[in-house]
This record gives structure tokens, C-alpha cells and sequence, in this order.
């Protein structure tokens, strides 16, 4: 949060990607070149108000789990859920869009995937895989850091 409101630059980039960046069977035999992440400081920005649709992909990565996962600030609706790789063409036709359960935290099916939607209207200073820019009104912005906040 320093370098985005002292407009320090280099400390992350706005290019967090809206799909993988390399497509493979998540849920099948995952090539040893594939297990080590690419490190980096990327966030994908979101205009406040808007509608975020995110599907979680477990991956068969070292071992296939049911892992838990939490966004910071909101609550979300669980508008689907599979087994495998989720199929961007088929999967959302089963969607649930007329009454989805509303979570603040959900688990990943073992080898599967779930689909989240929140509303992004709550600008956070959490450190997080993306960032909700500032509203128009004092309740819809984050304050700023106090002028006595240590630096890094």
C-alpha cells in the first residue's frame, strides 16, 4: 500500500492475467517443469462497483487437495462447483445464478474447481491478488497510511 500511495515504482505490476498464462490438464499428470511458480508482484485492478467472476482450479501439483481460499473484505456468492478441469464452453451453463450460497470462505474440491462472484466495492489494503481502486465518496476509499507509518 506504501508504493501505491507514495506512486513508488517498480514494487508491482498491473498485469496479473484474467486466464493462466499456461493452459495444461490441471487435474491430470502435471509435467515437473510446470510444479515451480513464476514469482512476481502482479495485481489486476478492479474498478469499484464492478462485478468479479473468479474460478479457482485445484491442480494435481505436487498432490491434488482440498484447499481453502478467502478474500479479504468480502463476503462472495458460490455460483458453481466441479470435478476436473473447469470448461469455460460448458461449465457455466450450470451455473447457479437465481439463489447461490454466500460464503466468505470456500474449499476447492479436491481435483475440481469452484466459481466465485463478489461485488467490488470495498477498497482494501490487504495484500492481495488484486486491488479495488478508490470509489468516489470518503466511505468508498481507503484513508490513506498515517504520516508516522514505519517505512519498508
Amino acid at each position: 500500500m506504501q508504493a501505491y500511495y507514495q506512486g513508488v515504482p517498480g514494487v508491482f505490476t498491473t498485469d496479473f492475467p484474467p486466464v493462466p498464462p499456461i493452459q495444461f490438464n490441471y487435474t491430470g499428470n502435471v509435467p515437473r517443469g510446470l510444479w515451480t511458480p513464476r514469482k512476481g508482484t502482479k495485481l489486476f485492478k478492479l474498478k469499484y462497483g464492478s462485478n468479479v467472476q473468479i474460478v479457482l482450479q485445484d491442480t494435481s501439483i505436487v498432490t491434488i487437495e482440498d484447499h481453502p481460499m478467502h478474500v479479504h473484505g468480502f463476503h462472495f456468492f458460490v455460483v458453481g462447483s466441479g470435478f476436473g478441469n473447469f470448461n469455460p464452453r460448458t461449465d457455466p451453463a450450470r451455473f447457479n445464478l437465481v439463489d447461490p450460497p454466500v460464503r466468505n470462505t470456500i474449499g476447492t474440491p479436491p481435483g475440481g474447481w469452484v466459481a466465485i462472484r463478489f461485488k467490488a466495492d470495498n477498497p482494501d489494503s490487504h495484500l492481495n491478488w488484486g486491488l479495488v481502486e478508490n470509489g468516489v465518496g470518503h466511505s468508498q476509499s481507503v484513508i490513506p497510511p498515517p504520516p508516522d507509518l514505519p517505512q519498508c
